[in-house]
């Protein structure tokens, strides 16, 4: 398998035809969570920004339903 270096992104390693490319292990504590709700267009910019970053495209404190009142500030 192919080593890429934390600053590669997925779009990267497919550019140079690793198609099987996962981001490193990154500490939660590394990047931020986010409110926003699933499906939405602030969502969306995010899971973007984290592709493009080479970080993970979940952080286990992301909201992930209408309902979880208890992640949103």
């Amino acid at each position: 398998m192919y080593e890429h270096q934390k600053s590669t992104s997925v779009l990267e390693a497919i550019r140079e035809g690793y198609w099987d490319f996962e981001p490193l292990e990154t500490d939660q504590d590394e990047f931020d969570s986010t409110h926003a709700l699933p499906g939405t267009d602030a969502k969306l910019e995010i899971l973007a920004r984290r592709v493009q970053n080479g970080l993970p495209l979940w952080h286990p404190s992301d909201r992930m339903t209408f309902d979880d009142s208890e992640k949103v500030e």
